[in-house]
């Protein structure tokens, strides 16, 4: 008769660990892998790369400062032009660059993705990693740069200030990681989102206030949460603009929703989409 040795429960219990630690460790490194691989192929090729992430933004407040500052006297809130237009301008931009990057990531991470030790969320989360510390970068720069140039008559609040960054970082993942699902599976998405959110600009409160919206059309503009992360990002510089219309967990429940479904159907798909 054969007999059959189970291993003891303390031995394999003890392997399992093992395994799961490796496996962790392994992740970590090849998500530091992935991020330095994003810094230099985006940014690290030529030495303009990390100075167009600034110029960008700039180029954008400049434009719309010299337009808009020919037929007003003063913007909707404060004084200062720049300042106005940057406290739109580049949350916007964060958020349109981000989410196209993390939306990019397994097309741009296509050829790695076939070792077993790459997985589809390391490449999602080296992506937005990157890009979210540029854009942060790029904001600061901004930003407190035009504070200390201009009389801009404004009192940064940080902790407001952060809590705008950790809206528009949320609702870019969010975002990101449906449209990451979307654009690989139904290619003709992209360009639907394209034209979809061209309008985005307009509607979310950079060129105005939300409070200059005249119903019905503010009832309809508030479910752009566009909006409530210009209106928070704006009460932290201005000390005076109270931004009660601001819902931070409206943006946050609704960046959780669309991050869970873009994973699920990544978790469900991504084999097929490796291999399409």
């Amino acid at each position: 008769m054969t007999k059959h040795f189970e291993p003891a429960s303390g031995t394999a219990a003890h392997k399992l660990r093992a395994v799961s630690k490796g496996r962790s460790f392994a992740s970590a490194r090849t998500i530091l892998a992935l991020i330095l691989r994003e810094m230099t192929t985006s940014y690290g090729r030529s030495p303009g790369g990390y100075l167009w992430a600034i110029l960008e933004p700039v180029a954008a407040i400049a434009v719309l400062t010299a337009i808009f500052s020919l037929g007003f006297q003063a913007p909707s809130i404060g004084v200062n032009f720049p300042i106005f237009y940057a406290t739109g301008v580049v949350p916007f931009l964060m958020f349109t660059d981000v989410s196209l990057k993390v939306a990019g990531s397994l097309t741009y991470s296509r050829a790695l993705l076939t070792y077993p030790s790459v997985t589809f969320l390391d490449a999602m989360i080296a992506r937005f990693t990157v890009n979210m510390m540029t854009q942060v970068m790029v904001a600061y720069i901004i930003l407190f740069g035009l504070v200390l140039v201009f009389d801009t008559r404004t009192s940064p609040d940080l902790p407001v200030i952060a809590l705008a960054f950790a809206m528009v970082a949320a609702l870019a993942l969010g975002v990101g990681s449906f449209n990451c699902f979307m654009f690989t599976i139904f290619p003709i998405w992209q360009q639907v989102w394209s034209v979809f959110t061209r309008p985005l600009f307009i509607i979310s409160g950079v060129l105005f206030t939300f409070d200059s919206i005249p119903e019905p059309y503010a009832s309809y503009v508030w479910f752009n949460p566009l909006i409530h992360v210009i209106g928070v990002m704006r009460s932290g510089f201005y000390f005076n603009y109270a931004a009660d219309y601001t819902s931070p967990a409206y943006v946050f429940g609704l960046s959780l929703v669309f991050m869970l479904i873009g994973l699920v159907f990544l978790r469900r798909y991504h084999s097929e989409i490796l291999n399409r």
